[in-house]
């Protein structure tokens, strides 16, 4: 009987697998093959924008396998094995219904804009192998039944909206060799399962918010080609296994809070490595000279730490370098290692900035091959003169020798120059005059020459620089006149800086042609003559410095038609008559018109109406202004006169009552809304005197428990007073950090007579020695209990990752706005902070946010112009925060401010920092990422965080209203952000307009 059922089972299994055979024989049509067809269908529907992109045709008629993007199988016939479809435009969600075609290998939708979960349902491809889904906007937890799919080994997943921790289930990826998470909202640490995967050749996880340590198990994948972990808030030692797997190709790391030194031998151990990016972390210890064995090594970039020398000289035996990126070390080293760089003959790069070499500037640089695209060496203490032939490097593009002790003269070849596009040669002591070969580099857009010891006429070849956009000649010997072919370049709309030179004449009529010009400033020089009224037509002028010349007549009256003007310096002239009305009607920040021969009334409105912003100090014969100038009254009018005073104030006496009630009622009622804001506002805290016993107590012996942060000039310690319980923050400068002890002094100026609810308030300052007897400074203020904005937006605190909802990223915005706009305009002179980011931000625990470490601040005086402040070139800050015009030569000014906040306005609301270049696509930087997408209808939702997405039409207007506004603050030239007064008022509009 068992033999017959037997029998009768295997006769069922051929007749079974015979009419299998030949339904897969005749499947030649969709038709014929009903499962992939109608999956394809339903995929195809899920589609919302314009399916017709997704294959060809959809007609019951058409054959599927000829389809575009769909390839099929030959045994069995007619079978879905990929689904290729990337680059498409496509938009939509992923049908489940993809996990019905039984056969399929590979699936391939990167870069499209599909959204909503990935479907657990594809863990049901038995035969899957590779799955491509980068560059979306699906959202959800990370897909854990592709761990179900046996012989998966590539998964790509990067750049998305996906969030969770990597998933326990990828441990049983026992094939998988290529995996990308990277660019996704994850949490928490790198798991130590990974270290298992042994087949795994490449692992991203860059941009993931992922903390702790890297772990030591990653050291058994013996396969590993690259391991890209940039992004991220990982610490501790980078394990030391990592060096030793020699099949390593590309190891990236920046962007963390890594520590430790880098073993010596890792040239040796890792042959293969031709990327090794690890800037931007803690790192310490002697650069190991066995780099030079690592014979493949394209990339060595490690900014930003504190990485000692010496370079050893046989890096010259690295024939593929490209870049070698080494700023903001500690390499104390003779610059001649420089020499051992001309074997390097694909070298495009060479960084050093801000490193304490020392030495003089060999003349081997020039030798230097035509690859070389930039030099950047500034503040690094170099000597020697310029090489003669310089001319020699024809491929470069960025030369910046700034803060230098060069001297010498500029050689005649740099015209030779002609792909180059900045020089930067300013604070050197070159001498002698510039050569008028100058001219002929037709590429030039910055020429930084301030702060020499240049003589000699101002070249007029200059004038043939027809691409300029910024030049900067102050601080030298100049003599003769301005040429007018300089001011004919309408190219130039940045700066154009000539001031503390021996130029003398007029200033030519030519000055016209300045119609995009940002700060003309020709202080400090012999120029005589009249003001041209031509200046009237540069109407993008924002600064005009004109003072200690010897300038004469009246004040063109047409200066008022310059309505982006803010900034006015006329004084130490010989000017005279009386001071144009039309000054009154600009929205002028600071005028000075000092010591000059003007006479007449002084107006009463507009910029003279603030006393702070306003200089006439030296002019013996004005009169009138508002009381605080202390002006003698004018004169009375004649007779004739009084009589049509008098007929006049009869007619306005009436209006002006009419008008004083309606002001009074105003006043009452913004006298009553201040009061209501100062009873909400908590209490100016007393200045406290705190000695270091005090601190060492209150911080319990400045115990790592109570650390809550660390910068690169101090650490920050939670701390509580013991007479009244107070929470303190203490701030300790590291005095061994170059900088810190300016820092320092720079913070207690800044914030000395500063009080607003928006700005962090200083409670004490404790300068003197610790019980051993060495030198200690810090800085004690309010402690801020819901920590800082850098990690409600990017970080994880007790294992859960913050969630901000749009009212209150709003709030914070307006709050961080009121506060700038206190320290630009409300204070006796201006601050400008110098380095907005989200980690200066602070959030008490109202959430109330608030503007922090001031170590980086200029204060201003209220009548000079705030671009008269240090040079921004060398200035510290935080790349991606600091504006565009500080690296090319102008000088520390309120929109400098105005541009961080646009950035940091960006990034609250998109959740990309302005260093995720990667995630920008074809924009190059966060601004003009956010600003296509607004210029796009409905593409909203790509940019913006994640937790926005779900949000109705009311949300998304506030987005787009608010971006719109970081937009306009980031743009790249300074005349063109909002003022900080603007963007407060704006912010509230928004507020009441979709949040009340």
């Amino acid at each position: 009987m068992a033999l017959i059922t037997h029998f009768s089972t295997l006769i069922i299994s051929i007749l079974t697998t015979t009419a299998s055979s030949s339904s897969s024989s005749s499947s030649s049509s969709p038709s014929n093959n009903g499962t992939d067809y109608q999956s394809l269908l339903e995929f195809n529907n899920s589609i919302t924008h314009d399916p017709s992109q997704t294959l060809i045709s959809w007609t019951s008629h058409t054959h599927y396998c000829t389809w575009k993007g769909i390839t099929c199988s030959r045994t069995p016939p007619g079978r879905v094995l990929a689904i290729t479809l990337k680059n498409r435009g496509l938009i939509g969600t992923l049908s489940p219904s993809i996990a019905n075609i039984s056969f399929l290998r590979s699936l391939d939708l990167s870069n499209n804009s599909f959204h909503g979960r990935i479907p657990d349902d594809l863990g049901r491809l038995m035969m899957l192998e590779f799955v491509e889904l980068s560059s979306n906007s699906f959202s959800g937890l990370i897909p854990t039944n592709l761990s179900q799919c046996p012989n998966l080994i590539y998964l790509n997943l990067i750049e998305n909206h996906l969030h969770g921790n990597i998933p326990f289930e990828y441990s049983y990826l026992h094939k998988i060799q290529q995996l990308g998470l990277g660019k996704n909202n994850l949490s928490g640490t790198i798991p130590n399962f990974l270290g298992n995967l042994t087949h795994l050749t490449q692992l991203h996880l860059a941009r993931c918010n992922l903390i702790g340590q890297i772990p030591e198990s990653l050291q058994n994948l013996k396969n590993m080609k690259f391991i890209t972990f940039p992004n991220n808030y990982l610490s501790g030692k980078i394990p030391s296994g990592l060096f030793n797997i020699s099949s390593m190709v590309d190891l990236s790391l920046s962007n963390n809070q890594l520590e430790g030194s880098l073993p010596s031998t890792m040239g040796l151990t890792l042959p293969n490595l031709r990327v090794l990016t690890i800037g931007f972390n803690q790192l310490t210890g002697p650069f190991p000279t066995s780099m030079a064995n690592a014979s493949s090594l394209r990339r060595l970039d490690f900014p930003m730490n504190f990485i000692a020398g010496p370079i050893p000289a046989t890096l010259g035996r690295l024939s593929n370098l490209t870049q070698f990126l080494a700023a903001s070390n500690s390499i104390r080293d003779d610059v001649h290692f420089i020499t051992s760089f001309v074997n390097c003959t694909l070298l495009q790069i060479l960084d050093m900035a801000e490193n304490p070499v020392s030495g003089v500037l060999p003349e081997a640089i020039v030798n230097f091959s035509s690859s070389l695209w930039a030099i950047n060496l500034p503040l690094t203490r170099i000597q020697g003169t310029l090489p003669s032939d310089i001319g020699n490097l024809v491929g470069l593009t960025f030369l910046s020798l700034y803060g230098n002790r060069l001297e010498g003269s500029i050689p005649t070849s740099i015209g030779e120059l002609s792909k180059l596009q900045m020089l930067n040669l300013g604070a050197n002591r070159f001498n002698g005059e510039v050569p008028d070969s100058i001219g002929d580099m037709d590429s030039l857009n910055y020429v930084y020459l301030q702060s020499n010891r240049l003589s000699g006429r101002i070249p007029a070849s200059l004038g043939r620089c027809m691409r300029l956009l910024s030049l900067d000649l102050s601080g030298n010997n100049f003599t003769g006149s301005i040429p007018g072919e300089v001011l004919k370049l309408s190219s130039i709309s940045i700066l154009l800086d000539l001031s503390f030179n021996e130029l003398n004449g007029s200033l030519p009529s030519e000055v016209h042609s300045l119609r995009h010009l940002s700060a003309l400033n020709v202080s400090n020089n012999r120029l005589s003559g009249a003001i041209p009224s031509s200046i009237s037509e540069c109407i993008s002028l924002e600064w005009l410095q004109l003072r200690e010349n010897r300038f004469e007549g009246e004040i063109p009256q047409r200066l008022g038609d310059l309505n982006g003007l803010r900034y006015l310096d006329l004084s130490r002239n010989n000017l005279s008559g009386s001071i144009p009305s039309s000054l009154s009607e600009l929205q002028l920040q600071s005028l000075n018109l000092s010591f000059n021969r003007f006479d007449g009334e002084v107006p009463m409105i507009g910029v003279f109406a603030n006393r702070t912003a306003v200089s006439l100090e030296g002019n013996e014969n004005l009169c009138g202004g508002i009381p605080d100038l202390n002006l003698p009254r004018c004169a009375q009018p004649s007779s004739s006169k009084k009589n049509l005073l008098s007929l006049l104030m009869k007619i306005l006496i009436p209006i002006v009552a009419v008008l004083l009630i309606f002001l009074s009622i105003f006043l009452y009622k913004k006298r009553n809304k201040n009061e209501d804001v100062a009873l909400s506002s908590p209490r100016k805290a007393p200045f406290i005197r705190l000695s270091y016993g005090d601190l060492e107590r209150a911080t319990d012996g400045f115990s790592e428990s109570n650390l809550v942060g660390a910068g690169r000039f101090g650490t920050v310690y939670k701390g509580v007073l013991d007479d009244d319980h107070t929470l303190i923050a203490v701030k300790v400068l590291n005095l061994s950090v170059h900088g810190a002890s300016k820092s320092f002094l720079k913070e207690c100026n800044a914030l000395r007579q500063v009080r607003h609810r928006n700005v962090s308030k200083i409670l004490s300052v404790c300068e003197g020695l610790d019980f051993k007897g060495d030198d200690f400074k810090s800085l004690v203020y309010e402690f801020k209990e819901n920590g800082s904005l850098e990690e409600w937006l990017h970080r994880y605190r007790e294992g859960e990752l913050h969630s901000l909802d749009i009212g209150q990223r709003l709030d914070i915005a307006i709050d961080i706005a009121q506060g700038l706009e206190y320290l630009h305009c409300a204070t006796d002179s201006t601050i400008v902070h110098g380095d907005l980011k989200p980690s200066n931000i602070l959030l008490d625990r109202d959430m109330t946010a608030c503007v922090a470490d001031f170590g980086l601040a200029k204060i201003v005086s209220s009548v000079s112009p705030s671009y008269e402040g240090d040079s921004s070139i060398g200035v510290e800050g935080t790349i991606g925060y600091v504006p565009p015009e500080y690296s090319v030569g102008n000088k520390v000014c309120t929109e400098g401010d105005v541009y961080s906040y646009g950035i940091l306005v960006l990034e609250m609301f998109t959740n990309r920092r302005p260093t995720d270049v990667d995630e920008f696509k074809d924009h190059s930087n966060l601004h003009n990422y956010v600003a296509a997408a607004l210029a796009l209808p409905n593409s909203i939702d790509e940019i913006v965080d994640g937790v926005f997405r779900t949000g109705g039409d009311e949300v998304k207007n506030c987005l787009v209203s608010v971006l719109r506004i970081g937009v306009v603050c980031s743009k790249e030239n300074p005349k063109d952000r909002m003022q900080m007064t603007q963007v407060v008022a704006e912010l509230h509009k928004i507020k009441d307009r979709y949040l009340l």
